[in-house]
């Protein structure tokens, strides 16, 4: 056992500010030569990637609906167990999930045994934040809410009708971030490119010089730390057959869960390759094409003929490829940009894909195969337009109710708009294994 200071940042609703907050706190908790590890609830891939940049290593997603509890609690236990502090950012408001609150931060709390820390937008309220703290605290007893940090408070007067509203609902307030839209992180939206992260370090910082400045650090630690059970329990299976897995990665190609690749590399070697500047894909058992930005660059795909002729080469010659979203729509015929120019792609899928009619596709997924299944996520504003290619099994989604993207099969190729966490043998030897029958 080992005391550690652990809590999730939750907030009432969407945009109160649960990013910027928790980039400043993990910042500042490391210029306090603090051990910082984050975690992100959900399927985000966005956060986690600000995540790093703030802490200088990867982030971890933590999500009740695509993978099984004990996975959950055994991500937690593995990658804290050598920090000081451990911070999962929370998704949507607090008690939003997939079902009620399947899946939301609330619940993530309560499977951890993690306190929270409430992220109140008070750009347009004052004392009457009190009935809504009150009821956050009292709605579900067995989350157990640390305190309050304020986020948009204008002056200290105005901090002040917050301060007191607390003291009568008699929830602890560690402080307040000032109102610093100068230096907010974007909201989550698609054609953030890697190259343009870093930009947003001096970003981090100043949110983290505003934590110092009217956040109590210290107040914050004391409430949070907690005795927690550093055992590894996961289970250790020995690799009997490795596996060459190449995977794409670069501006265009790079929503990858950071549990997928150390998966990836349990099951054998991994080879990182860019479908933009590379002319051949490396030598392997499986291709992987991840979700990321294509349609920022369909000109730079569509004219490296050399990568997409190996690609081919690849698939006739018998290779297997995962394809997830952009990378679905990569191996298609064509994309059509927001104009409708259609750039030609690989043309290993006979699939058309579109950024024409922009349209938010959004949700979990369940692909059941035989007797087996497989959760997923779908996120997207591109839309299949059209489509040759076989499928496989039935999709619906958390609410079994069936949904028009579907699995698809053709050769050695598993695609679909899907994204698929792969972090336990389990889930990784399901999809290998539709993928290679």
């Amino acid at each position: 056992m080992k005391k550690q200071a652990r809590f999730i940042i939750a907030a009432p609703t969407s945009n109160a500010g649960k990013t910027s907050i928790s980039l400043g706190l993990m910042r500042a908790f490391l210029n306090r030569e603090k051990r910082v590890q984050a975690f992100k609830c959900g399927p985000d891939y966005i956060d986690p990637k600000f995540h790093e940049l703030a802490t200088g290593k990867p982030s971890f997603n933590l999500d009740l609906i695509m993978m099984p509890e004990t996975h959950v609690q055994e991500l937690m236990t593995t990658h804290s167990k050598d920090v000081d502090v451990a911070i999962v950012e929370g998704v949507m408001g607090m008690f939003d999930g997939a079902e009620r609150s399947q899946g939301s931060s609330a619940e993530i709390s309560k499977k951890l045994d993690i306190p929270v820390v409430l992220v109140v937008n008070a750009k347009s309220v004052a004392y009457s934040v009190a009935p809504l703290l009150h009821g956050f605290k009292t709605f579900d007893p067995e989350v157990k809410i640390a305190g309050v940090i304020f986020n948009k408070v204008n002056t200290e007067s105005h901090f002040r009708f917050l301060k007191e509203a607390c003291e009568d609902v008699q929830i602890e307030c560690f402080g307040y971030m000032k109102n610093l839209s100068q230096v907010e992180i974007p909201s989550r939206h698609l054609g953030l490119s890697i190259s343009e992260l870093d930009q947003y370090d001096s970003v981090i910082n100043e949110l983290a010089g505003g934590i110092e400045d009217t956040v109590d650090l210290d107040a914050l630690i004391n409430a949070t730390t907690i005795q927690v059970r550093l055992t590894e329990n996961e289970k250790r299976t020995e690799n009997k057959s490795p596996l060459k897995i190449a995977v794409a990665k670069d501006e265009a190609f790079n929503f990858i869960y950071a549990q997928n690749l150390l998966q990836f590399k349990k099951q054998g070697t991994v080879t990182f390759f860019s479908p933009l500047k590379d002319k051949k894909v490396p030598n392997c058992d499986l291709l992987y094409f991840p979700g990321g930005y294509p349609e920022c660059y369909l000109k730079e795909l569509s004219s490296n003929k050399s990568i997409k002729e190996s690609i081919l080469k690849y698939v006739e010659e018998g290779g297997k490829i995962l394809a997830e979203c952009g990378g679905f729509m990569y191996l298609g015929t064509s994309v059509e940009d927001e104009e409708g120019t259609a750039h030609k792609m690989v043309g290993a899928l006979r699939a058309v894909t579109s950024m024409k009619q922009r349209k938010m596709h959004l949700g979990y997924r369940k692909v059941s195969v035989g007797n087996e299944e497989l959760r997923g996520h779908e996120f997207h504003y591109s839309s299949l337009i059209s489509s040759n290619t076989p499928t496989i099994g039935k999709t619906k989604n958390i609410r079994d109710e069936p949904v028009s993207m579907q699995l698809f099969k053709e050769k050695g190729i598993l695609a679909s708009y899907h994204h698929f966490y792969l972090g336990t043998d389990e889930q990784f030897e399901r999809i290998y294994k539709w993928i290679t029958q």
